[in-house]
């Protein structure tokens, strides 16, 4: 039998508002209303408690408010009854702050637009305004479904619009539930867009994860329809990264390779690629280069100055091949010696001094090397070798500094192996095989985990300028204190400035090219403030530290003073959920992943290593 309106109203109904200071509201409640949970209706409904919504009724004005505490006040006046004991002279009192309100369409609006009147009546919510509280959709909107309401596990549809298109940090301790929240969340997007038209979704939206653990690379998990590169710098048996030689060749990725400094060593690397692609349009690109480095090898030896000497001397070593024409090990030093009263080098052999006999210097054996030398083997070893000859160029005009250079070619040529171990040059084959790329740099090398996904990032991010917003680009980066830390002390301060302003302006102006990115860390507080600041959408997970407690205070300033206090306690699965998807912060319960599908994160339990 429906029950009516009024019988509906007298159980739900708990007290009246008692007082009002700004947002906060104080609620008297009825003595007969401190049951833990109501049977109303064939439902059990859970009585008012804190963290729990109450409704307040101002005419026609539906107002929610949350509670964040209680307490008991002694009622004062005069007490019938035979005894004191007997007597209960304790009134209870919920101080409530007011979060929004339902209109007379039905819709919850988050704000305050009306405060209630002292005399108003407050009501227990019920469940079909509780969905109206976590309605997080438009009426025309693509949701997806990933959790539900802490108190009542509701489920939540979560609008891909709002949520997709903007940049999201998910937070949490090792064991809180954030590897899950990720997996579920990319997961329910890709079936569903791919549900509605695969086609689209597969041409016009791209996901790039870095994986620094491992953890999404197994078949199973987001997605099987996805390109996994499982990387590796310890031996040859990983997967490579194809790019195309004119990509290879582009300075800003040159400069990543080298951690180039920006006002020096990029000029630099920028004249040395010039002098490449001009020797290589040559009709006999190795026939000029012997020109350019035996003309270089008289420069040298007809120099004055023995430092700047013996240095192109080295160079030169690293230019030239190591044997002779007859297999002999060659030195470049061979034949020649440095006259300290002369200033100049000399033949060992006689009184030949080759400034003064310059036609001499066809006869040493460093300038007949110059026939063995050839183009190096792969694209990077010929790009190292025009480097090292740019380099002798400079330093010969006095264009460059040795030490301010250097050490790029240096930092390039340490990488060269783990490079050739990461990436090939390739003309036809795509970076995309799929529109869902896993990189999996669990078995990389520290050095290269910092490397490869700015590299990636920022060469995608550009090619991705060029679609018009047409295309979508998900950035999604796990465990990402590893790269957008502001306290690595392992590179240089300059160097992890580019890596961090790369990151920063990706996700300051990624909006307006479609590109978006989520970041996943169980240390936002070692992450730059500028990249936390700038999210959108915030999955909260458990945290205990006080500075990332600090960080999520000053990047999430409209969380409640209840809710950011519960955030060391909530349980594994339970997060905070806040931004622009939703009118104001939600406590939700992220549902947990099949066991097959979820990413490889769990906790080693001894039982199953030691057995019975």
């Amino acid at each position: 039998m429906a029950v009516d309106t009024l019988t509906r109203d007298a159980v739900l109904k708990i007290g009246e508002v008692s007082e009002i200071d700004g947002r906060k509201v104080f609620i008297k409640v009825d003595k007969n209303k401190n049951l833990s949970e109501i049977f109303f209706d064939g439902d059990v409904l859970t009585n008012i408690s804190v963290n729990s919504y109450v409704e307040i009724r101002k005419g026609f004005l539906s107002i929610i408010g949350k509670v964040d505490g209680e307490k008991l006040e002694e009622e004062s006046g005069k007490f019938e009854g035979s005894g004191y004991d007997k007597i209960n002279r304790n009134r209870r009192y919920l101080t409530v702050t007011l979060s929004g309100y339902i209109n007379q369409a039905g819709k919850f609006i988050g704000g305050t637009k009306e405060l209630p009147l002292i005399g108003n009546e407050a009501y227990i919510v019920t469940k079909d305004k509780i969905r109206l509280i976590h309605n997080l959709l438009s009426e025309s909107g693509i949701s997806i479904t990933i959790a539900t309401t802490d108190s009542d596990d509701l489920d939540i549809a979560f609008p891909v619009d709002g949520l997709l298109n903007s940049h999201i940090a998910i937070f949490g301790n090792t064991g809180s539930g954030k590897s899950n929240t990720l997996a579920y969340l990319y997961q329910e997007v890709c079936k569903v867009l791919s549900q509605r038209n695969n086609d689209n979704f597969t041409n016009n939206s791209h996901f790039l994860l870095f994986d620094f653990n491992g953890e999404y690379a197994h078949s199973s998990c987001i997605t099987e329809n996805k390109k996994v590169y499982n990387l590796s710098t310890r031996n040859d048996t990983g997967d490579k990264i194809p790019i195309d030689e004119r990509e290879f060749l582009d300075v800003e990725i040159l400069s990543i390779l080298a951690d180039a400094t920006e006002k020096t060593q990029k000029p630099f690397l920028r004249r040395g690629l010039q002098f490449y692609l001009r020797v290589s349009e040559t009709d006999n690109a190795q026939n000029y280069l012997k020109n350019i480095v035996r003309n270089r090898v008289k420069d040298t030896l007809q120099m004055s100055d023995k430092v700047r000497a013996d240095l192109l001397l080295d160079y030169l070593k690293e230019i030239l091949p190591n044997v002779d024409s007859d297999g002999n090990d060659f030195d470049v030093r061979d034949g020649i010696e440095w006259h300290n009263t002369m200033s100049e080098f000399k033949l060992k052999s006689g009184a030949t001094y080759l400034k003064s006999s310059p036609e001499q210097i066809n006869n040493t054996k460093i300038y007949q090397q110059v026939e063995n030398l050839s183009f190096g083997e792969d694209l990077l070893a010929r790009i190292i070798q025009f480097l090292y000859i740019q380099l002798i160029n400079d330093v010969i005009s006095n264009r460059a500094q040795n030490e301010h250079i250097a050490p790029a070619i240096n930092k390039l040529k340490s990488k060269q192996k783990d490079i050739e171990k990461i990436f090939t040059v390739s003309s036809g084959q795509s970076f995309w095989g799929e529109n869902f790329i896993v990189v999996n740099l669990h078995n990389v090398n520290l050095d290269m985990k910092k490397t490869i996904p700015l590299l990636l990032s920022k060469k995608e991010y550009s090619d991705h300028k060029s679609y018009n917003n047409s295309k979508s680009l998900n950035i999604i980066i796990d465990e990402a204190h590893n790269i957008l830390s502001k306290e690595s002390f392992r590179e240089a301060e300059s160097w992890k400035d580019y890596r961090l302003e790369t990151f920063e302006e990706i996700i300051k102006e990624g909006r307006k090219f479609g590109v978006f990115v989520t970041i996943s860390s169980q240390r936002p507080n070692d992450i730059s403030s500028t990249i936390t600041s700038q999210a959108h959408n915030y999955f909260i997970h458990r945290l205990i530290n006080q500075k990332d407690l600090a960080t999520i205070s000053n990047a999430v300033s409209y969380i409640d003073r209840y809710t950011e206090a519960s955030i060391p306690t909530l349980p594994t699965g339970t997060c905070i959920f806040s931004g622009v998807a939703s009118q104001m912060p939600l406590k939700i319960n992220v549902k947990p992943l099949p066991e097959e599908l979820k990413p490889k994160s769990h906790t080693l339990k001894f039982a199953d290593i030691i057995g019975q």
